[in-house]
C-alpha cells in the first residue's frame, strides 16, 4: 500500500521544491495590478494578471524599499522576487523584492524620480524665476519647423503685434536626439541676446515627450539667461521642463499669447495715457497760473511803489482832513471870538462914551470910579467920543445921583 501523507507534508514538500527550482528563486514576471490591499501590517498583497492567467503576489514590510510609487489597480507592472508555497492554504504565490512600471508607467516613474532629484536640487526654486518682459520685441522660439507649434506661434504674432522679430532654431522634439539638440538650441538662442524665449512642441504621448524630461534640457533652461517659456504639449501635458522653466503656458499657442504683447491694445492704452498725461499737464498748468497770478498780485501790493503811492494817498487823505479840521476849528474859533467881541463890546468905555458918557481919569491917568477918590481942586481928565476934557474940581457931592 503506498505511503499516506498529510497535508501539511505534501505542502511543505512542494514547498521545498519551488525553493530549489534556481529560476524561481530569482524571477521577474510582468502583468496588470489587480486586487491591491495595503494591509495594516505594512504588507502590500495584490493580484498579477494577463490575458492567459493570474497569480497571487505579496511584498512585505521589509522590501517596501524595491517600490518607488503608490501601487494602484491598472498599472502594468514588472515584479521581481520569487515564487513559492503559503503551505497554509497550499498555494503558490510571487513574493516581490522590487516592483518597477512598465512602458509609460516606466517613464512616468523616471519622470517623478528626476522630478524629485532637480527639485532637491534646486531647480524648480520661484526664487530662481526671471520675470518675463511685458513687451518684448525679440522672441527666440526653440522647435520644429515643420510643427504646428511654430505654426500657431507665427499666426498668433503676426495677429497680436506684426513688429516683433521671431528667431527659430529648428530642433528635434522627439527620439533619442532631441535631448541634445534642444540643449544646443537653448543655447544659441541665448547668445543673441533676445528678449524672451519659447521651447516646447505639439502634443503627444508621454513618449514622443520625452525629450523635454531629460536632465540635460532642464539644466539648460535653468542656466539660461533670457527668459524661457515653456510650451510643451497640451494643457493636460506636464514635463520637467514646465518645472524648471521662468513660465509654463499649457500650449505653444498660448506662449505666444505670454510673450508677445498686443499693439492694438499697447496703442490704446498709449492713447489713453496721453490723453491722461495731457489732462494733468493742463490741470497743473491752470493750477501754476492761478498761483502765478495769486503770487503776482500778492507782489503788486507789496510792492514798494505801490506802498509808497498807498502811503501818498493816506498823506493826503490826512492832510485833507487836517485841512478840514483846521478850517472848522478856525471857524468855530471866529464864531466864538465874535460872540466874545460883542460881548465885549458891550462892555467896552469907548462904546458907552459914543452914546454920551465919558470915561474920568486923575492926573496919572488912574480911572475915578467914586467920589471918594477926588477932592476939590484936584485935576481930572475926562474922556469923551471925540476928545478929552481937562478939568478941576470944584465940589464934591457924596450920595447917590438922583439926576438934579
Amino acid at each position: 500500500m503506498a505511503s499516506v501523507y498529510t497535508v501539511g507534508q505534501v505542502n511543505t514538500y512542494i514547498k521545498q521544491m519551488f525553493s530549489q527550482d534556481f529560476a524561481l528563486s530569482n524571477i521577474s514576471v510582468k502583468g496588470e495590478i489587480s486586487n491591491c490591499k495595503y494591509h495594516s501590517s505594512g504588507h502590500i498583497y495584490f493580484t498579477l494578471k494577463d490575458k492567459t492567467g493570474v497569480i497571487s503576489a505579496v511584498m512585505f514590510k521589509g522590501n517596501r524599499g524595491g517600490l518607488g510609487f503608490q501601487l494602484e489597480e491598472g498599472q502594468n507592472v514588472v515584479v521581481s522576487g520569487y515564487i513559492n508555497v503559503y503551505e497554509q492554504s497550499g498555494k503558490y504565490q510571487l513574493y516581490a523584492r522590487e516592483i518597477t512600471l512598465e512602458g509609460s508607467g516606466l517613464l512616468y516613474q523616471r519622470f517623478e524620480q528626476l522630478k524629485k532629484e532637480l527639485e532637491e536640487m534646486g531647480l524648480f526654486d520661484s526664487m530662481y524665476k526671471k520675470p518675463i518682459p511685458k513687451y518684448a520685441l525679440r522672441i527666440g522660439i526653440c522647435t520644429a519647423k515643420t510643427g504646428a507649434a511654430i505654426q500657431d506661434i507665427m499666426n498668433i504674432t503676426k495677429r497680436r503685434n506684426p513688429y516683433v522679430q521671431l528667431y527659430l532654431y529648428s530642433s528635434l522634439v522627439q527620439g533619442a536626439e532631441a535631448a541634445e539638440d534642444i540643449v544646443n538650441g537653448i543655447r544659441y538662442l541665448d547668445s543673441l541676446n533676445l528678449d524672451v524665449m519659447i521651447v516646447g512642441r505639439g502634443g503627444g504621448s508621454i513618449e514622443d515627450l520625452w525629450a523635454f524630461n531629460e536632465k540635460i534640457v532642464a539644466k539648460a533652461i535653468f542656466d539660461c539667461h533670457t527668459p524661457v517659456i515653456s510650451a510643451v504639449g497640451h494643457e493636460v501635458d506636464t514635463t520637467i521642463a514646465d518645472f524648471v522653466a521662468d513660465m509654463r503656458a499649457p500650449t505653444p499657442s498660448a506662449a505666444a499669447e505670454l510673450a508677445v504683447f498686443d499693439y492694438h491694445e499697447f496703442s490704446v492704452k498709449i492713447s489713453q495715457y496721453y490723453q491722461l498725461l495731457f489732462s494733468e499737464m493742463k490741470k497743473s498748468l491752470d493750477k501754476n497760473r492761478e498761483h502765478i497770478k495769486y503770487y503776482e498780485t500778492k507782489l503788486n501790493v507789496y510792492h514798494p511803489r505801490n506802498q509808497l503811492q498807498n502811503k501818498k494817498q493816506y498823506m493826503d487823505e490826512l492832510y485833507t482832513r487836517l485841512d478840514e479840521t483846521l478850517k472848522n476849528r478856525l471857524k468855530d474859533r471866529k464864531h466864538s471870538l465874535a460872540i466874545y467881541a460883542e460881548k465885549l463890546n458891550g462892555l467896552s468905555p469907548l462904546n458907552r462914551i459914543s452914546r454920551g458918557f465919558a470915561y474920568v481919569t486923575d492926573k496919572a491917568g488912574n480911572p475915578i470910579n467914586t467920589a471918594a477918590q477926588v477932592k476939590e481942586e484936584d485935576k481930572i481928565s475926562l474922556i469923551v467920543k471925540d476928545g478929552q476934557i481937562k478939568a478941576v474940581v470944584r465940589d464934591v457931592v457924596k450920595g447917590g445921583y438922583d439926576g438934579k
